[in-house]
């Protein structure tokens, strides 16, 4: 059965940081290139930031870049999202998703709030 499954969002002022965790099972991590996407809420999905297969590539909306982080675990199978200087417009329901041409995989997403 595919898995992934996120962690690590919640409630963080403006300002701070978080880092979201994807946990992936039931297929070949390695050949999967990942993503990050998000919905805020009363809109649309939005993508984040992605991730090639071998981890050597990195891609951020301008929105994110030089707040956020991709990586990916070399020996295991987890996409990691280090958000920092963390604002109100970021807050959204995080979705990791699994990108390959034979099909994509999608989490059950985290909250993360930015409040104060």
């Amino acid at each position: 059965e595919v898995q992934l499954v996120e962690s690590g969002g919640g409630l963080v002022q403006p300002g701070g940081s978080l880092r979201l965790s994807c946990a992936a099972s039931g297929f070949t991590f390695s050949n999967y290139a990942m993503s990050w996407v998000r919905q805020a809420p009363g809109k649309g999905l939005e993508w984040v930031s992605g991730i090639n297969s071998g981890g050597s590539s990195t891609y951020y909306t301008d929105s994110v870049k030089g707040r956020f982080s991709i990586s990916r675990e070399k020996i295991g199978n987890r996409v990691y999202l280090q958000m920092n200087s963390l604002k109100p417009e970021d807050t959204a329901v995080y979705y990791c998703k699994a990108i390959s041409p034979w099909g994509d995989y999608w989490g059950q997403g985290t909250q993360v709030t930015v409040s104060s």
